[in-house]
């Protein structure tokens, strides 16, 4: 069984098909770039709409006559290697093995108007559709003390950023600030609170003060939230950070359970999801070898 329908559970149950392996990947339907409207850097699909690489994944994996794909939630998962006992939306299913791929939710800051501009000129990752925001004016959003180093690679391609601390401290020491200082960047511990343009044409951000920061492009980074919670109660061990600690096969701490995907630690773009959901993929199918 694979938990989860985007890039990296549809990469593992691919590779799974390929090995003959009889594949159900229970899909929720939640994806994390859900409301974005380009995704980057896949080689031979550059720019592409994340619903049309869902779309031609699944006519590429469902060739495979061992795989199926199900709408729907896992609710209950415990066993071990040879016998994991699932229920599917109330349903008991069992499975020898079992690939996590149940990606990860971002913190979203509350600002009139975010959604309406979240997937085509707002976005959380910097290397993601850092390009798209070449020659423009940037905002961040996040107060962390990582937002400094966020901050200043988004100057690889902005013409300038601001960094807004949505009102509150910035979390970072004397060197994070003197970073920023030294990149022009500049620090505004205000609130925003509104967007101002139309989707796809980004204008500004207003703060509560009043003030409207110019911007064509807005990014975020508050807080990350991996989906662990079948992965805990299956007893995979976790990093410090909360993410699903893999070897470099995909293997979790528990026999037979893999993990892929932005759950595991890593970089998190679209292809190396799918990278990494391969790798799982295809170990777990050799592993049902001497089963």
């Amino acid at each position: 069984m694979v938990v989860g329908g985007g890039p990296a559970g549809l990469s593992a149950a691919s590779w799974l098909g390929r090995y003959r392996r009889t594949v159900l990947v229970v899909d929720s339907g939640e994806y994390r770039n859900r409301w974005t409207e380009h995704a980057h850097g896949y080689l031979g699909l550059d720019p592409v709409a994340p619903s049309d690489l869902r779309r031609r994944a699944h006519q590429q994996v469902l060739a495979y006559p061992t795989v199926r794909i199900r709408p729907g939630r896992v609710d209950d998962l415990e066993g071990a290697i040879n016998r994991f006992d699932v229920v599917v939306d109330g349903a008991p299913i069992q499975a020898r093995r079992v690939v996590l791929a149940t990606g990860i939710s971002d913190a979203f800051p509350e600002v009139e108007g975010f959604f309406d501009h979240y997937g085509a000129s707002v976005f959380h990752c910097s290397s993601c559709d850092g390009y798209e925001a070449r020659h423009k004016e940037a905002v961040v959003l996040g107060w962390g003390s990582h937002v400094a180093g966020f901050a200043c690679e988004l100057l690889e391609w902005a013409s300038s950023v601001t960094v807004v601390t949505e009102g509150r401290t910035f979390e970072g020491d004397a060197a994070d600030r003197a970073r920023l200082e030294a990149s022009g960047i500049a620090m505004v511990e205000d609130d925003a609170v509104a967007l101002r343009g139309s989707r796809g044409d980004l204008r500004g951000v207003r703060l509560a003060s009043g003030v409207e920061i110019g911007a064509q492009m807005l990014f975020f980074s508050i807080a990350h939230h991996p989906h662990t919670e079948l992965a805990s109660a299956l007893g995979c061990t976790l990093t410090d950070e909360g993410y699903v600690a893999v070897d470099a096969e995909g293997h979790t701490s528990v026999a037979g359970v893999f993990a892929a995907g932005d759950l595991t630690p890593g970089t998190q773009l679209v292809v190396m999801a799918a990278a990494s959901g391969a790798t799982a993929g295809i170990h777990c199918a050799l592993s049902l070898r001497s089963a």
